[in-house]
């Protein structure tokens, strides 16, 4: 893919546990140089750690995609450091268990603020140097909640929804431009995110008649993840792919599961036809 003597470099965003740990990793295994961002690097120890294991190098930097500031410094400082940055993975998310009724403003605000305006705002700011490069990689990871809405995840489907629009528009120029885009779309995984979603989420506080609703579909998605659910590992194995591929596709449905869940919706389930039926407009 890269034809530099000098190793690529990869910036991935939320990098302290779950799949973006074990990507970072998988990027270092691959002989990237690799730029580990956290909104708290406080966190790095499991990464470092785990990296020191396998005897290869991260290199963490603090990052926090809800602050233009903070993502404006941290792509910067790789530029001037590296000169480069050849592969973006969007990876920092947030989840929120609630129907509208159960979802503050400030709930909201926050799951659209980190899944799609920071996706946005990182995108933005990476793009100008690949675009002058004419090559680079933007993977973002996204969710079946991006192409298939889910009861009491409205404001996380929504802002995983706004992310698959945004990029489904952005790949045909940005493929003419020499720039691929890809996303990832998960089914359930068994990492921290579910129990961090739980903990920020009041379901103590669900009143009649939503207490009973969410009690069965609680039930329903826990059995789900214990005989479907990925490791974060899988996923990463998935990203990896993705960025060191000669021909990306556009969407990546992780799992025979997940492709059943959306095939009702999704009659191709690379997304490479929408990709190149727009970009043969660019030419």
């Amino acid at each position: 893919m890269f034809k530099s003597k000098s190793k690529p470099v990869v910036l991935i965003t939320g990098t302290s546990s779950g799949v973006g740990l074990h990507t970072a990793l998988r990027f270092a295994q691959a002989g990237y140089t690799t730029i580990a961002t956290m909104r708290d690097t406080g966190k790095q120890d499991d990464l470092l750690a785990q990296a020191k294991a396998l005897k290869v190098k991260v290199h963490v930097e603090k990052l926090d995609v809800q602050k233009p500031k903070s993502i404006d410094a941290c792509v910067k400082k790789v530029i001037r450091k590296y000169g480069r940055i050849d592969v973006l993975v969007n990876n920092a998310g947030a989840g929120f268990l609630g129907g509208i009724e159960q979802t503050t403003d400030a709930d909201l605000e926050r799951v659209m603020g980190i899944n799609f305006f920071g996706v946005w705002r990182m995108t933005k700011a990476v793009f100008p140097h690949m675009r002058e490069a004419g090559a680079g990689r933007i993977i973002s990871v996204t969710s079946i909640g991006g192409l298939i809405g889910q009861p009491f995840n409205d404001a996380y489907c929504a802002a995983k929804f706004a992310v698959e629009g945004m990029m489904e528009a952005f790949a045909p120029l940005a493929r003419r431009l020499g720039v691929q885009v890809s996303l990832i779309e998960p089914g359930p995984i068994n990492t921290e995110f579910v129990a961090s979603v739980r903990a920020t989420s009041d379901l103590a506080g669900f009143e009649p008649p939503y207490a009973e609703i969410l009690g069965k579909y609680m039930g329903a998605t826990t059995n789900v993840f214990a005989e479907y659910g990925q490791t974060g590992d899988d996923i990463a194995a998935i990203i990896v792919e993705a960025a060191t591929t000669d021909t990306p596709h556009f969407r990546y449905i992780t799992s025979d599961f997940a492709r059943q869940v959306v095939a009702p919706k999704v009659v191709d389930p690379t997304g490479d036809s929408v990709v190149e039926a727009f970009a043969a407009r660019l030419t």
